[in-house]
């Protein structure tokens, strides 16, 4: 068993942000798509992909690790379950940190429109790892 243990751990990723349930996180996937260059000839291409939703489930430990993103597309839900450790999975960046009292937010499911909306969370010091808030975002 300690030899399998060994080897998951080299597995994992080393480098992952600090998201929770409720979270609004890019994730960036990798894609590969079969496009046809020449008669009968094929070329695969890799491309990345955002995937942008809030997460509503976290599950597993280790190397298993999964977690749940959800997010409306032509007002469908649409969910995918991502592994945390993932060679496919290239990034996740947290846009905004959800105020949530629930380890799973299946509840969002039933909901459409605003009521799918998560309370943000301002500024939380022990996530953030500052000791001032962060400066807020300019758009342009």
């Amino acid at each position: 068993m300690r030899k399998l243990d060994d080897i998951e751990r080299t597995q994992m990723k080393s480098e992952i942000p600090d998201f929770r349930v409720g979270d609004t996180v890019d994730v960036s996937v990798s894609i590969v798509e079969t496009v046809e260059v020449k008669k009968g000839k094929t070329e695969e291409k890799e491309r990345i992909q955002i995937f942008n939703g809030t997460v509503i489930a976290r599950r597993g430990s280790g190397s298993r690790e999964t977690f749940t993103v959800r997010r409306i597309v032509a007002g469908e839900g649409v969910e995918r379950v991502f592994p945390l450790h993932s060679p496919k999975v290239k990034g996740i960046k947290v846009r905004r940190m959800g105020r949530v009292r629930r380890a799973k937010l299946y509840y969002l499911r039933d909901r459409s429109g605003k009521a799918t909306r998560v309370t943000e969370k301002i500024w939380d010091k022990t996530r953030a790892g500052a000791t001032e808030p962060p400066a807020p975002e300019t758009q342009g």
